[in-house]
């Protein structure tokens, strides 16, 4: 076992979204429009971003998986299927008071080596985490 785990982007994004609909509040994401597998219309991108409301009564079929999110909703009249990778979420929040979550742009980088692990360590960094006896 390497002790590498899988991104948590998605677990975030599925529990802010969850807590953001909880409040009756309208969840809105950031995504960055330029991104590979990006699929929004193009009238919807401005400066290469694009801001999209995916509270349950604007979108269909919503599915926040662990690679994808994916969904239905209409622009400009029509229909259209907007698939975002994960990693491309740079946001979510409540539109009504803008609180939830940023998302870092290196969160796969994974924590700083410990400075006993030699070359490559990051100075300056600690680990967030700590041991509490």
């Amino acid at each position: 076992m390497t002790g590498e785990m899988t991104s948590n982007r998605p677990y975030l994004l599925r529990a802010l979204y969850e807590w953001i609909a909880d409040n009756s509040m309208t969840p809105h994401i950031l995504v960055e429009a330029g991104a590979e597998g990006v699929d929004v219309p193009d009238q919807a991108v401005q400066k290469g971003k694009v801001i999209l409301n995916i509270d349950q009564a604007a979108v269909r079929e919503l599915d926040i998986g662990n690679e994808w999110l994916i969904f239905k909703a209409r622009f400009s009249g029509s229909d259209y299927r907007v698939t975002v990778p994960i990693e491309a979420v740079l946001a979510i929040y409540s539109k009504e008071n803008g609180q939830g979550m940023m998302f870092a742009q290196d969160d796969e980088d994974g924590p700083p080596m410990n400075p006993d692990d030699g070359p490559g360590e990051k100075p300056g960094k600690r680990p967030h985490l700590k041991i509490v006896k």
